[in-house]
């Protein structure tokens, strides 16, 4: 299965934080899936960063390689799928992360129960 990453799972996983879920270490670390993160998670961290609202460890192509994570850029595509998407969450980071599960077929692997109304994880 391909799943994306949200950027507090992504984060979670890189410092080990006891609140990942087991069920998503299982997912996460099953060979026979596809995980990426999406350069969204990378634009959030960053922009989160650089307004002194987040500290997290440097990410880099390399890390996600090293996690045998695979990158997915935003594409027009993606974009695209915005205009039709309900108005249950108001993150752009977050709205963006859901139009790429859609366009994927990806589930998005979050801990937020506002990306839940969007019922994503039916692929």
């Amino acid at each position: 299965m391909k799943f994306i990453l949200d950027t507090h799972i992504l984060l979670w996983w890189l410092v080990d934080d006891k609140k990942l879920s087991f069920q998503t270490k299982e997912i996460i670390t099953d060979s026979k899936n596809i995980i990426y993160v999406s350069s969204v998670n990378i634009w959030e961290i960053e922009i989160k960063k650089s307004l002194g609202k987040l500290k997290a460890p440097e990410i880099d192509s390399k890390i996600i390689a090293d996690c045998q994570f695979e990158e997915l850029p935003v594409r027009i595509k993606h974009v695209i799928v915005l205009k039709s998407l309900p108005n249950h969450h108001n993150d752009p980071f977050d709205r963006l992360l859901i139009c790429q599960s859609i366009v994927e077929k990806a589930k998005l692997l979050t801990d937020d129960n506002l990306i839940t109304k969007y019922q994503l994880n039916e692929f």
